[in-house]
C-alpha cells in the first residue's frame, strides 16, 4: 500500500511515525467534522492554492473522507502554479479518481473551460513574510485579482442557475496589524493598526482589500463567501523551509545545531495546530454566514516565540536526544522585524458559537506530532 501521503494510506505496524501522526490527524478531522463533510457529497471542491501548507491537509481530509464515509464522494480540485514541481504528497495521490490536479496560476485569468464548482476555497497566496517581502507584486495579484476572478465566477454560475453553494476567502490575522493593548485578545469587530506601506503590506493590506471584495459581492450579489482569519497555524505540510519560526527551530533541531533566534524572543502569540484549523476551515465554507469573517486559532496560552523555542528544546530532547539550546543573534535583514507585532492573540467566541468550533490539540501534543513530522521531511524545495 502507498504511504500516508498517498491515496490508500499505509497504518498500524507497516507505517513510519509522521505516516501514524497524518492519519490520526485525518481521522480526528473526519470525526469533528460529522455533520459537515457529508454536505460536501457529490459536489465539486476547488482549491486553490491546494499545493501548500493549508493544502496539505484540505485536501487529503476530503479524499480521506471519501475513503471512509462510502457516500458519493467530493470531487477535489486543485489549482496551483507548482512553480517549484509538485510535492510528493501530491504526486502520490495522482491516482485518486476523485482528485483533478491543474496547472493554474491565480494572479492569471481563470481558464475558460473551468467548469463547475460547488464550493471554493481560496488558499493561493505566499503567506511566509520572508518570501511575501520578495514577491509583493505576486502575493497582491493572488489574493485580490485572483479572489476577484472566482467572485466574479461564482456570479455568471449563480446567473446560469448553478449557484456556489460555499467559498471561502483565506485572509489572515495580520489584518489586524499590531493591536492595541486593549484590544488583546482580539475580537473581529477590531479595525485594525496596520501600515499601508510597510515591508508587510502587500500581505496585509491585500487581505483587507479581499474581505472588503467579499463583503461587498456577499451583500450586494448575494455570494456565499466567508472569510478565515487564520491565527499562527502550525504542524505537517508546513515545509521546513518555509522561513516561519517553527519550521526554522525544527531545522535547527533536526540538524544537531543551537536554535537560533533572530529577535529578543519577546513578541507573543497564539499557535493552533493545522488539524484543528482546518476543521475550523471547513465549519466555515459550510456554516458560517456570507460576508462574515471567523477568527481560527486558540486563545491558550500566549506565549513568547523564547518559550516556544524552549518547548521546542524539551519535546526534542525526549523525541530525539537532542542536545541543543536556544541562542540570539541579529538578522541580517535589518528590516525583518519591521511591522511584526508584539502580541498576537484571538477572540474566537464567534466560531465556537456559530460554527461549533472547539480546538482540541495541546500545543505540547501539536509540537510534538510536527517535530515526528519533520523528521520525515527534511527536505524540500526553498519558498
Amino acid at each position: 500500500m502507498r504511504s500516508a501521503a498517498g491515496v490508500q494510506p499505509v497504518v498500524g505496524a507497516a507505517a513510519t511515525p509522521a505516516q501514524q501522526v497524518v492519519m490520526q490527524d485525518l481521522d480526528y478531522m473526519c470525526d469533528a467534522l460529522r455533520d459537515e463533510l457529508p454536505r460536501l457529497s457529490g459536489r465539486n471542491l476547488l482549491i486553490t492554492g491546494g499545493a501548500g501548507f493549508l493544502g496539505y491537509y484540505l485536501v487529503q481530509l476530503a479524499l480521506h473522507w471519501n475513503r471512509r464515509s462510502g457516500e458519493q464522494p467530493v470531487r477535489v480540485t486543485v489549482f496551483d502554479n507548482y512553480v517549484r514541481g509538485m510535492p510528493l504528497w501530491l504526486e502520490g495521490l495522482l491516482g485518486d479518481p476523485a482528485l483533478t490536479l491543474v496547472r493554474h496560476d491565480m494572479t492569471d485569468t481563470l481558464p475558460a473551460d473551468i467548469g463547475e464548482f460547488h464550493y471554493i476555497l481560496h488558499a493561493a497566496s505566499i503567506a511566509s513574510p520572508t518570501y511575501y517581502r520578495r514577491h509583493p507584486i505576486e502575493t497582491m495579484d493572488a489574493n485580490v485579482n485572483g479572489l476577484r476572478e472566482l467572485l466574479e465566477y461564482a456570479r455568471r454560475q449563480q446567473q446560469r442557475g448553478h449557484a456556489v453553494e460555499g467559498f471561502l476567502f483565506f485572509s489572515s490575522s495580520e489584518i489586524y496589524g499590531d493591536p492595541t493593548p486593549e484590544n488583546i485578545p482580539t475580537p473581529e469587530t477590531y479595525r485594525g493598526h496596520v501600515s499601508c506601506t510597510g515591508p508587510r503590506a502587500c500581505y496585509d493590506e491585500a487581505k483587507r482589500f479581499g474581505e472588503t471584495l467579499c463583503v461587498n459581492f456577499a451583500k450586494h450579489e448575494g455570494i456565499p463567501v466567508k472569510v478565515a482569519r487564520p491565527f499562527n497555524n502550525y504542524g505537517p505540510g508546513l515545509k521546513i523551509t518555509d522561513r516561519r519560526v517553527l519550521p526554522d527551530f525544527a531545522r535547527d533541531v533536526l540538524a544537531g545545531r543551537d536554535i537560533v533566534m533572530l529577535s529578543d524572543g519577546i513578541p507573543k502569540r497564539t499557535f493552533c495546530y493545522v488539524a484543528d484549523a482546518v476543521i475550523g476551515y471547513y465549519k466555515i465554507v459550510v456554516r458560517g454566514g456570507p460576508g462574515e469573517a471567523y477568527n481560527i486559532g486558540v486563545e491558550q496560552p500566549e506565549i513568547s516565540i523564547r518559550e516556544l523555542a524552549e518547548m521546542v528544546v524539551a519535546e526534542a530532547r525526549d523525541l530525539f536526544g537532542y542536545r541543543g539550546r536556544v541562542v540570539q543573534q541579529p538578522a541580517a535583514d535589518r528590516s525583518y522585524l519591521a511591522d511584526n507585532p508584539s502580541r498576537r492573540c484571538p477572540v474566537v467566541a464567534k466560531a465556537r458559537t456559530e460554527l461549533g468550533y472547539s480546538p482540541c490539540v495541546s500545543l505540547q501534543k501539536g509540537l510534538r506530532r510536527s517535530l515526528i513530522w519533520y523528521a520525515e521531511h527534511q527536505q524540500a524545495h526553498e519558498g
